[in-house]
């Protein structure tokens, strides 16, 4: 578990973690509502794009597409999902190769989120901007990049 005292330390995870993805990653999300996956996504794509990048929540639109260096970000809300195959009709595909996904809510994606991903679990634990990250990483590769950037 990594403690996260306060929003700044929930932003500088993301910026270590999206300052080593690549495309094709998959970032997947999960925590209570109000746990923080927004704000993590957020600071992840302002580190790859512009600090003042306008990120909003696509709880309503469900992605969100930004254009990154070196690649594309994708940001999915997967909340109002109603089913499993709903993903596709978003894009999706696309998305898990050729750019780096960001997805809230994984657990709606059911039997098709992709095995190769990072899962980020948020824990709210002291107040509403204190935080615990679980990162458990689905691949090899992830295990390595963690190690890189100092959380293994």
């Amino acid at each position: 578990m990594i403690e996260l005292a306060g929003l700044k330390a929930t932003h500088a995870l993301a910026a270590r973690l999206a300052r080593v993805a690549k495309i094709g990653d998959v970032i997947a999300l999960s925590g209570d509502l109000g746990a923080g996956k927004t704000e993590f996504a957020r600071a992840f794509i302002r580190t790859l794009t512009e600090p003042d990048e306008d990120v909003p929540s696509p709880t309503f639109t469900l992605v969100q597409t930004y254009e990154g260096e070196p690649f594309t970000l994708c940001h999915f809300d997967l909340y109002r999902l109603d089913h499993p195959e709903d993903i596709f009709e978003l894009g999706i595909e696309d998305a898990l190769t050729d750019a780096v996904s960001l997805i809230e809510w994984p657990d709606r994606m059911g039997t098709y989120i992709p095995r190769d991903r990072l899962d980020v679990h948020l824990t709210v634990t002291k107040g509403r901007n204190h935080r615990q990250a679980e990162l458990i990483p689905h691949s090899t590769d992830w295990s390595e990049r963690l190690r890189t950037c100092g959380h293994d």
